[in-house]
């Protein structure tokens, strides 16, 4: 917990939301929502402990069209706060007692996913004394140690014995420079390795089938994973037996309880697809997808334990943020025992051709910039003129506007379409300086865009 109190302190609400509007354009309050939220997280590790378990997390309701930056807010939060963060779809599951997907599993997913977060940590950690380990490994498959022979039965070093030890010491660290100035990188040795053997029992349980992840090797110590010898180059061999030397290193124990922890007080859960399971009122009996899924998901986000493979997780204060659409249904269609459990709810608003200049050229990762480097692998240097731009983010608000609304992924599709015949004859005309204008668009476009049938399955 002390890396959330530490690292989280300087994540001020305006500084998380300076941080989202580097990669998201518009949508001020969603990011003030999620701002505020993540903020309470650091604040409530500073009440007394005696409140502390009493603050439950403020879960939030984005409610906006397809393409408008609802995944991508939740995503780069947990990003910025170096949480466990899974993006399910409600749609997907069903209702303890048939088969298909159990609500639960989301928290298994996410504690799986906090496992491997604080083991790549951890193997940072060690990976120094883990390359050390394995030089030393590869110097004794170069250089086999001298012969026990070489003492005297009274286990005294005789001298010629200590003579052979030196120059055995000697040329070991001869090999050890060679092997760090990379002059035996050509080399092949023959390494060791071991496999596993442990392989994943699938439980089909009455809520369906579940992988729990009963380890064979925990239940029969005796198994061992079986060895394998492999011949490679000397850089390879180095890579493996580093892993598995960080391997050996790592407390894995250690690593499951830091892994729990994460999940339990640093979580997100992003649920998307909300209004998918948002009861009508012309539904009549049991609805296994809908109001059936709404009551499973209840006491995961009011609080309860979950058993995973790695112990006990308690859900009471993972953040969770859920998503639609709500063009059907309404947030006020969801059982009023979940919609307590959302206490903030924020609209996104659609995007038009304004909002799509800013996202074609204003984030880091614009799509413009993402093209641009694309074409420079092909020693092309592309350019977007701004009437260009211009044009572009016009032509994906008209598309939006004549058929269905996607938001910002219809930029996507009308620049894969825009460039397409220059990427496909990119790696046969060389160096080249092309500049993309108004007259480069409308010669690409104009014929699909005028063409609303053709709009329809082009674009």
């Amino acid at each position: 917990m002390s890396n959330l109190t530490s690292d989280s302190a300087h994540l001020t609400p305006r500084a998380i939301v300076e941080q989202l509007d580097r990669y998201i354009i518009g949508q001020k309050l969603a990011k003030r929502a999620v701002a505020v939220a993540l903020r309470n997280r650091w604040r409530r590790q500073q009440v007394p402990e005696e409140l502390r378990d009493e603050i439950a997390p403020k879960n939030i309701i984005m409610i906006g069209p397809t393409g408008v930056g609802k995944t991508e807010i939740a995503r780069r939060l947990a990003k910025l706060a170096q949480a466990p963060f899974i993006k399910v779809e409600a749609s997907k599951y069903t209702e303890v007692g048939y088969m298909g997907r159990d609500v639960d599993s989301m928290i298994r997913d996410l504690t799986e996913i906090a496992v491997g977060m604080v083991k790549a940590e951890e193997m940072v950690l060690v990976q120094d004394r883990a390359r050390e380990n394995a030089e030393e490994r590869v110097l004794d498959l170069l250089l086999p140690s001298p012969s026990s022979q070489a003492r005297s039965f009274t286990d005294r070093p005789s001298e010629e014995g200590v003579a052979q030890s030196e120059t055995s010491d000697t040329t070991r660290e001869k090999l050890r420079a060679l092997l760090k100035a990379g002059k035996m990188d050509e080399r092949k040795i023959e390494i060791e390795t071991t496999e596993s053997q442990n392989p994943i029992v699938e439980i089909i349980s009455s809520s369906g089938v579940e992988e729990m992840g009963f380890n064979i090797g925990s239940m029969f110590p005796g198994m061992r994973g079986r060895t394998k010898q492999r011949k490679v180059r000397v850089p390879e061999a180095l890579k493996i037996l580093t892993a598995e030397e960080a391997g050996k290193l790592i407390d894995m124990d250690k690593v499951t309880r830091d892994a729990v922890s994460r999940v339990e007080h640093t979580g997100i859960v992003f649920l998307d697809e909300i209004d998918k399971i948002a009861g009508r009122e012309h539904t009549h009996g049991p609805d296994v997808s809908r109001e059936g899924v709404q009551r499973d998901l209840l006491p995961i986000i009011e609080g309860s334990t979950v058993t995973t493979k790695y112990g006990p997780v308690q859900t009471d204060h993972i953040l969770f943020i859920a998503a639609g659409a709500f063009h059907v249904a309404k947030p006020s269609d969801l059982i009023p025992e979940l919609q307590g459990r959302f206490p903030i709810r924020v609209e996104l608003h659609s995007l038009g051709a304004e909002e799509f200049v800013r996202i074609l050229t204003e984030p880091e990762n614009a799509l413009t910039t993402q093209y641009t480097a694309l074409m420079l692998t092909e020693d092309i240097e592309l350019s977007f003129r701004p009437e260009a731009v211009l044009k572009i983010a016009s032509l994906a608000a008209l598309v939006n506007e004549r058929h269905e609304n996607i938001g910002a992924r219809r930029l996507h599709t009308i620049m894969e379409k825009l460039l397409e015949e220059l990427s496909f004859e990119a790696p046969d005309i060389g160096r080249q300086s092309i500049a993309v204008t108004s007259d480069y668009v409308d010669d690409r476009l104009k014929d699909i865009i005028h063409d609303e049938d053709l709009s329809r399955y082009i674009l």
